[in-house]
């Protein structure tokens, strides 16, 4: 029988699409990735495979993760099999310097950023952006995880050599120019099917670990960490932005994804972030009668029909 298969590497995130799937009746299988083998003489099975590996799986004890579901996204993909969000969407969701590259070669207006590796090179970088405050954040990262605002050189210096400082895991630093949210809040808008689905705003006045998913806001401790009144879903955005969205997501060849932008105080768009991932928001989902992770169980049913 055929099927939906999810790749992922965290059933906190995923379990809320296989409830999903559940409801409307979609076979399905989950393949975690956190380990695993692959053998490249074996042929797939007759399947929708739907990527959800995501970019912060290091901070779960799932360091290459990543690199076994390139592994595996290359294999399916040469063996022809129907893939959503391949290896391309991968690459993108690793690196937020090709989210950027990828994201200006389709118009989108995105912060001035350069990548360091080295701390002596991080300095340098931020010489060369000569604009304060601004942010250093990893290349590759989750969750807003390693994002630090600086104000001053000798800050930087302070923090890169001090008991702080993390490098990203795949060593890249970014130093970023910083743009001033008009009223605290930036928009994560979502996409599925690459169809616009909804947007959600997020309050980043205390800080940017601001991922919207349920997960995110539980610590190990089981107690609450963010209000969910800090995430609320929104009227739609201006259509020439939709478009310009649409349209990167068709070059990229993405079919699910997320994109994260800021409007300054002069009213411009900055987008600086793509998760190729549907998040999940229950409180804030509720409240609206919109539920992302829905149109993604319709959107692989009608995939799984298709094939």
């Amino acid at each position: 029988m055929k099927k939906v298969i999810i790749l992922h590497e965290n059933m906190d995130w995923t379990k809320h699409l296989i409830r999903r799937l559940e409801e409307l009746n979609v076979p399905y299988d989950e393949w975690d990735l956190s380990d695993g083998m692959i053998d490249i003489q074996d042929l797939p099975e007759d399947a929708v495979y739907y990527n959800r590996m995501s970019a912060s799986s290091h901070t779960r004890g799932h360091r290459y993760a990543p690199e076994l579901t390139d592994q595996i996204l290359t294999w399916l993909e040469q063996k022809e099999a129907r893939v959503i969000n391949g290896t391309g969407a991968l690459s993108l969701e690793v690196s937020k310097l090709k989210q950027y590259l990828a994201l200006q070669a389709s118009g989108i207006r995105t912060p001035y950023t350069i990548g360091a590796v080295g701390k002596d090179n991080i300095i340098k970088a931020a010489e060369k952006l000569n604009e304060f405050p601004f942010i250093i954040k990893h290349n590759r990262a989750g969750k807003g995880l390693g994002v630090q605002l600086i104000y001053t050189m000798d800050e930087l210096k302070e923090y890169i050599n001090g008991p702080d400082f993390e490098d990203s895991i795949d060593g890249l630093s970014l130093i970023q120019q910083y743009i001033r949210s008009e009223d605290g809040h930036i928009i994560r808008s979502e996409f599925v099917g690459r169809e616009y689905v909804y947007a959600v705003k997020v309050d980043s006045s205390n800080g940017f670990e601001l991922c919207p998913a349920d997960a995110c806001q539980i610590g190990p401790d089981g107690q609450l960490i963010q209000e969910d009144s800090k995430f609320k879903i929104i009227d739609r955005l201006p259509e020439d932005q939709i478009e310009r969205y649409t349209h990167f997501l068709n070059a990229q060849n993405i079919d699910v994804a997320a994109l994260e932008f800021i409007i300054d105080e002069k009213g411009d768009v900055y987008t600086y972030d793509v998760n190729t991932n549907t998040n999940y928001n229950e409180d804030a989902e509720k409240e609206a009668g919109q539920f992302a992770m829905l149109e993604l169980a319709k959107y692989l049913k009608n995939e799984l029909d298709a094939i």
